[in-house]
């Protein structure tokens, strides 16, 4: 099946680091730029964070730039997101998207995972 796969999810306390990763079932990364969103219940998702092909990074929200970051394994066929400083503004169900140019709309974005879920809480 082509898709991808998120995993790295849990609870844990506030200003904690957590890292997730994504990685590609059925086809490669190598030539794809890998957004990470999320969307917290009640709310509409939210993208954060786009690497492309270069390993060049574009936050799509300001509210996670310093905190989060992004990087890739193509040996591995994976992108994590790393995110540090945790807050309880940061609990949502993490997905990520595969497209061709990090400046591509989110309706560009495809083979989405089922996403995993991050809950920061004290």
């Amino acid at each position: 099946q082509v898709q991808l796969v998120e995993s790295g999810g849990g609870v844990v306390q506030p200003g904690s680091s957590l890292k997730l990763s994504c990685t590609a079932s059925g086809f490669t990364l190598d030539y794809y730029a890998v957004g990470w969103f999320r969307q917290a219940p009640g709310a509409e998702r939210e993208g954060i964070i786009c690497i492309n092909e270069r390993d060049e990074i574009r936050y799509l929200t300001e509210s996670v730039e310093g905190r989060f970051t992004a990087s890739r394994d193509n040996f591995r066929n994976t992108v994590y997101l790393q995110m540090n400083s945790l807050n309880p503004a940061d609990t949502a169900l993490y997905s990520c998207g595969a497209v061709g140019y990090c400046s591509d709309p989110v309706e560009r974005y495809g083979y989405w995972g089922q996403g995993t879920q991050v809950t920061v809480s004290a």
